[in-house]
């Protein structure tokens, strides 16, 4: 089985402050793997690299085999980030959204085919959507607006999926929602990468973790992870006896 992403000795500093320092992670396929550190701690400079977002000061990435440009070019990977500016008065359905996730596939006419639309339709449904796909994607909550946007994610086809801490502000109904579908799309064989908070999740969530302070300070088995020692090292406590 093939490495789904690779990571080795990146190191990313923005002018005197070291994000990411010496970092390597190996992220294989078919799992769902947590993200866990307080803020600045380096996650979303972490996924950003992975996407090509952001060039590393040394060291190198790759994904699904390729570099992160290649792999966006393709559609292998996609991106849910924390929260997505949108302009509430603008005239965008919740399917008109998901079907973004397609465009790579439709070339410069942005036409639809029929696949294009059976393949939002599952998104849609897979998320409880279905019945929300003419509204107008401003008119949704917190909730329904991230499962849109996993929903773009899986029309896409991406199999290596970013999540930038999806269950901040969603409702209960939302959370279950996505923490299901992660694990369905894990064991199709997708490689899952979610940056959480929410430590109480990541036993039905997560097959493992990786504790992150500007470089990975443990990764292996969500119940190690969640250690008292292991989490007061990643958040900083490690020294107050």
């Amino acid at each position: 089985m093939s490495t789904a992403i690779e990571v080795d000795g990146v190191t990313v500093r923005y002018r005197d402050v070291v994000a990411l320092r010496d970092t390597s992670i190996a992220i294989e396929p078919g799992r769902v793997t947590a993200l866990i550190g307080m803020n600045g701690s380096g996650k979303s400079t972490l996924f950003k690299t992975i996407l090509g977002l952001v060039r590393p000061d040394s060291g190198s990435v790759r994904v699904d085999g390729g570099t992160p440009a290649e792999a966006r070019r393709r559609g292998v990977i996609g991106y849910v980030p924390q929260s997505e500016d949108i302009d509430s008065g603008f005239p965008v359905s919740v399917r008109d959204v998901v079907m973004m996730g397609r465009y790579a596939r439709q070339g410069p006419t942005r036409r639809p085919s029929a696949d294009d639309r059976a393949a939002v339709a599952e998104a849609l449904d897979r998320v409880d959507l279905s019945a929300l796909a003419g509204r107008q994607i401003g008119q949704l909550s917190g909730g329904q607006r991230k499962r849109a946007f996993v929903a773009r994610g899986i029309a896409q086809g991406a199999r290596i999926l970013l999540l930038d801490e999806p269950f901040a502000g969603v409702d209960k109904r939302s959370e279950a929602t996505i923490v299901r579908l992660l694990r369905e799309l894990a064991v199709d064989g997708c490689a899952v990468v979610v940056s959480t908070h929410d430590l109480h999740a990541l036993p039905r969530l997560a097959d493992e973790a990786v504790l992150l302070l500007h470089r990975p300070l443990f990764h292996g088995p969500v119940a190690e992870a969640l250690l008292p020692e292991n989490l007061a090292k990643a958040f900083g406590l490690d020294d107050l006896g």
